[in-house]
């Protein structure tokens, strides 16, 4: 695909819904793509700032690949401005460190050097750094791993539509089912996030949903039963929701951690909209996932360890219902 569009003298950026329209020299909201004549230039190309190894369980994915691990790197820069972001020293950081490079080819040889199964694309907004984040999943490809992507879901169209030839995976926040706080407070559009959601869907993309509960703000009633209604209509009652405690963190120091029993009220909801997955994330409770047909439990998991496992080749061992997600 292109990454931008020539307009006269200028150029838009076609990465994110966002389609930030730059003049010569000009940086788009995200800090990291620019106008370097009539060319947009990823600015973080080759210079991730966070590189790890993680269980895939802590994107978090638990229908895919359970108990692999995932060769996980970020850079800086985002086109949200969450107050809330819990990694936002570099999502919010408009500084780009150049001391470490790492190109594609040898990031992809060293996650399977690693013993990985995947390469996720992480710790700030994918989106904003495609160019690089897709010449890596290329190179992944050759070596037979898995791509995933942890994301806003801002994606522009152009980029949903060019993801099915490379990605394998998503993690999509739905943070909120307010408009007015998507638009006013982190920049976005709630519709946008449900139109991306819809065709992660819809082009055969693994997606899994997280919602953060942030107390004041996201957490009324009918937020929370929204969400889980449109996953459940719109996506599909198969897509995983991951209920997420909020900590104080950033901008909302002064912010209440999530209570418990809010968590439990919204898997509660979750349950009731009809989603087969549901699970709580960021609190000390084991997480389960249960067959939809018999309640048998396949997967059991502490934090991000699997404590157990009885899934038959992707199927319930008792009533051989096909359980959905990749499990090889």
């Amino acid at each position: 695909m292109e990454y931008f569009i020539t307009k006269g003298d200028r150029i838009t950026c076609v990465l994110c819904r966002h389609y930030c329209t730059l003049s010569e020299g000009q940086i788009g909201m995200c800090h990291v793509e620019k106008n370097v004549g009539g060319n947009l230039e990823c600015l973080v190309y080759g210079h991730p700032v966070a590189v790890h190894v993680d269980p895939i369980e802590k994107k978090p994915l638990f229908h895919f690949l359970p108990r692999s691990f995932s060769f996980s790197l970020g850079t800086v820069g985002c086109n949200l401005r969450c107050p809330f972001c819990q990694n936002w020293q570099i999502s919010q950081c408009g500084e780009i460190d150049t001391s470490y490079t790492l190109l594609p080819a040898d990031a992809a040889r060293i996650a399977q050097e690693r013993g990985c199964a995947s390469i996720s694309y992480t710790y700030n907004e994918p989106a904003v750094w495609y160019p690089y984040a897709k010449d890596i999943g290329l190179e992944a490809k050759k070596r037979g791993l898995r791509n995933v992507f942890v994301s806003s879901g801002f994606e522009s169209e152009e980029v949903s539509e060019d993801l099915p030839s490379w990605l394998d995976a998503t993690n999509i926040d739905l943070k909120s089912y307010d408009s007015g706080y998507y638009k006013k407070t982190l920049k976005a559009s709630l519709e946008g996030v449900q139109e991306t959601l819809k065709a992660m869907v819809r082009l055969g993309i693994w997606v899994e949903v997280t919602t953060l509960i942030v107390p004041g703000h996201n957490d009324k009633e009918h937020e929370l039963k929204g969400i889980a209604k449109f996953i459940a209509e719109e996506l599909g009652p198969h897509v995983p929701w991951h209920i997420s405690a909020f900590h104080p963190d950033y901008k909302m120091l002064d912010t209440r951690s999530t209570p418990i029993s809010l968590m439990e009220q919204a898997y509660t909801w979750g349950k009731e909209a009809g989603l087969y997955y549901v699970y709580l994330g960021n609190v000390s409770l084991p997480s389960q996932t249960r067959c939809p047909q018999c309640d048998t439990l396949l997967i059991e998991r502490y934090g991000f360890e699997t404590t157990h496992f009885a899934l038959d080749a992707g199927h319930c061992p008792q009533c051989h219902r096909k359980i959905e997600g990749v499990w090889q």
